[in-house]
């Protein structure tokens, strides 16, 4: 079972709805049964809320559902517990190094790393761009797919 955490600054935009996509992605794959996958935050001041309602609408309009998630902050030992932890932007990946000591295993990418244009995903609470974020994020979460289908391929 591949084990994905996508983490953001807050976990009520991006990484829930990484989170839900890719879970949405895999379902639609028939591969549900291989995977775990989760989201968290590198901040404490989120934690306990739902996910961001303009989030929460733009996930409805594509037919996905992500009733009772609520902020979790990241912890140490998730660097053990997870395959591949995936952070939306810059500053999430160094506070993610930070929480969890580092990155000896290579574990911590940036989802747009996956994609053909390797970069960030803008944040939607200060962009107020929920639909550019779905782009980014479905696009991030389906290069991921492919590239752990891929993986998975060649270790036949």
């Amino acid at each position: 079972m591949t084990k994905i955490l996508f983490v953001c600054l807050g976990n009520i935009c991006r990484s829930p709805m990484a989170e839900f996509v890719m879970k949405d992605l895999v379902e639609r794959a028939g591969l549900a049964g291989t995977f775990s996958i989760a989201s968290a935050a590198t901040s404490s001041e989120e934690a306990g809320n739902p996910v961001y309602p303009p989030a929460r609408r733009k996930l409805a309009e594509h037919g996905i559902q992500c009733a009772g998630k609520t902020s979790r902050q990241l912890r140490a030992e998730d660097y053990g517990k997870y395959d591949l932890l995936i952070g939306m932007d810059g500053r999430n990946l160094r506070n993610m190094e930070r929480i969890c000591g580092g990155d000896p295993e290579g574990k911590i990418h940036l989802l747009m790393d996956y994609t053909d244009r390797p970069g960030e995903v803008a944040d939607p609470w200060y962009t107020g761009d929920f639909e550019r974020a779905w782009q980014d994020i479905l696009e991030g979460c389906e290069g991921l797919l492919a590239h752990l289908q891929d993986k998975a391929r060649s270790a036949e």
